[in-house]
């Protein structure tokens, strides 16, 4: 195993390998990387993360490096013939993604995106709910997610555009899109529009989305760092009942599912409630799924197609909005 970017989110994945062994630990700032390495015995320290995904001993390489790397090293650990998690959005831009899943096929290499909220408690649940068919057909969904950053943050990298490729629009969003997809399937039409309200930068602090299926099924959605009190909202609506998810564990509150059953006379309906105050467990339960796709050599259920298709959806937003993100 090798994690090439040691910030909080290569810290929270190295505690989440179940049981695979650190080798190597990359990042451009020596003593991040030095850190990381400290927590387990053996493991190299290094700032060139051509040097961890070229290492022998390592199979498996994870990148939670900034928005403007990922791509660059996912392509270099796939040439490496490693198989590699590479977190969400993968790229600032669909393009930089182009061949990458090909590279891999031909090397035998698995690829997984890191959206790790399909693996939520309250997220998992409701994918079973509504595969069971529970909720009947689907209408739509509407979803929110929303934090409202901190002093200081319009200066940080996020902030920057050739770092992050945009704003809340590629930060956040990228969750609420994967979720709608994972439930409606693919989108055919894309409306809405990215806006910067408040934080003084050069990239959104809002997005909004009307995304519809080919059969108009809707995901109406909302990804915003002007929120203020932290929030995670996702609702499912079917023709026989409704599903309401919200918080995810922290500072967005207690997870919890409320999934109502309309009844034959309608009214008031039936309602069960399931709450998760335990620590959330997504990332474990993603890697050992990842563990478990390349045991099995099957391709991961959230894959570069996914990661392409979020992307392509936020660029045409910002298009629309008339961001240049891109130049």
């Amino acid at each position: 195993m090798a994690i090439v970017g040691c910030g909080l989110i290569g810290q929270k994945r190295a505690k989440s390998l179940g049981g695979e062994r650190l080798v190597a630990c990359a990042d451009i700032a020596q003593d991040r990387a030095d850190r990381l390495a400290a927590t387990v015995t053996s493991c190299k320290a290094v700032t060139d993360w051509k040097l961890a995904v070229s290492d022998p001993d390592v199979s498996i390489v994870i990148i939670s490096t900034l928005h403007d790397t990922l791509a660059e090293i996912a392509h270099g650990a796939v040439a490496a013939g490693k198989h590699v998690l590479i977190e969400k959005p993968a790229a600032r831009r669909a393009a930089e993604l182009a061949g990458l899943a090909e590279a891999a096929a031909a090397n035998g290499s698995l690829v997984r995106v890191g959206f790790n909220h399909r693996y939520h408690r309250a997220l998992q649940k409701a994918h079973d709910l509504v595969t069971s068919g529970a909720l009947g057909p689907l209408m739509f969904l509407r979803a929110r997610y929303g934090h409202g950053g901190r002093v200081g943050y319009d200066r940080e990298w996020r902030s920057d555009p050739a770092k992050s490729g945009g704003g809340e629009l590629i930060d956040q969003g990228p969750h609420l899109i994967d979720l709608a997809r994972w439930f409606l399937g693919d989108f055919a039409e894309v409306d809405g529009f990215a806006t910067t309200y408040f934080w003084d930068m050069p990239v959104d602090d809002n997005g909004f989305l009307l995304l519809k299926t080919a059969e108009k099924k809707v995901a109406f959605l909302h990804a915003s760092c002007t929120e203020w009190k932290n929030t995670f909202s996702f609702e499912i609506y079917g023709r026989d009942g409704k599903i309401d998810i919200n918080g995810l564990g922290g500072s967005y509150g207690i997870e919890r599912l409320t999934y109502y059953k309309m009844l034959p006379e309608m009214g008031p309906p039936e309602t069960t409630t399931w709450e998760y105050p335990m620590a959330d467990n997504s990332w474990d339960t993603e890697f050992a799924e990842f563990l478990e796709d390349i045991r099995l050599k099957r391709p991961p259920s959230a894959g570069l197609r996914d990661a392409i298709e979020a992307l392509t959806i936020i660029e045409k937003i910002y298009r629309m909005s008339r961001y240049d993100h891109h130049a």
